[in-house]
């Protein structure tokens, strides 16, 4: 449940309160995990039982409940705020040709995507408001919102709608001090994508397209998460930041 590596410590992240969604798995966990490691406080929110109570015994303050559920996010917030920083990590995908994908597919995936990050945004903005804090928002988006990618329609337009959303906000809120930026990885090496992305006529294409011929360790996308809440990014805002080994520049 760690990441790969130990990560640097980064400056004003010691006794802060961060929220991130999509805990119990993948980079969210790995976010979790991390925060704690500096000394920060975290709120944990997932679906999970398994992994939330791992997450408790790490020192996460943690919430069970379905993030496309508006109210009981907004209680979620509001119970366990103000804070700090928010990591919008939750997310899902549906794989399938333009020809045949379903319409509700496209809903439930705007839904987490999108809606979900941008109410978890606006909550937890609210709260730095009114405790004039300001903070900072990462949103964990994808490199598919930059590029096209076969069988990606519903994943790409909701992660491009996510950087939109993280360009609105950076204009809208930076009057009170409020940064938001977005991290776009490329294929990330979670146990999930491990398994997927296995199979050599699936695999070597796609590292043949990244230059560092890699795919990216949980380390990889997680300190550059750690470096945009921290004090260290202090005037970076509104930036989706590839972490794709290079894969965008061509």
């Amino acid at each position: 449940m760690s990441p790969t590596r130990t990560v640097t410590p980064y400056a004003g992240l010691n006794g802060r309160r961060y929220l991130v969604t999509g805990a119990t798995s993948g980079i969210g966990q790995a976010v979790a995990l991390a925060l704690r490691e500096q000394h920060a406080e975290v709120v944990a929110l997932g679906r999970n039982p398994e992994a939330l109570t791992a997450l408790e015994a790490a020192g996460c303050t943690t919430c069970a409940l379905e993030l496309t559920d508006t109210e009981a996010l907004e209680q979620a917030i509001f119970d366990h705020g103000p804070f700090d920083g928010l990591v919008n990590s939750a997310g899902i995908t549906h794989v399938e040709p333009a020809l045949t994908l379903p319409a509700d597919a496209i809903d439930q995936v705007f839904h987490t995507n999108a809606r979900a990050a941008a109410m978890a945004a606006r909550g937890v903005a609210r709260g730095m408001i009114e405790a004039n804090k300001g903070g900072s928002i990462v949103n964990v988006s994808s490199q598919a919102s930059l590029v096209g990618l076969d069988d990606h329609l519903a994943y790409s337009a909701s992660k491009a709608a996510m950087d939109a959303i993280t360009r609105s906000l950076c204009l809208e809120w930076g009057a009170h001090n409020i940064r938001v930026n977005s991290v776009n990885p490329t294929v990330t090496l979670t146990p999930m994508a491990q398994k997927v992305w296995s199979a050599p006529e699936k695999r070597d294409p796609m590292l043949a397209a990244i230059p560092l011929n890699r795919f990216a360790e949980l380390a990889d996308v997680v300190e550059p998460i750690l470096f945009l809440l921290s004090d260290g990014a202090g005037m970076i805002s509104g930036v989706c930041l590839p972490i794709d080994g290079g894969y965008t520049a061509r």
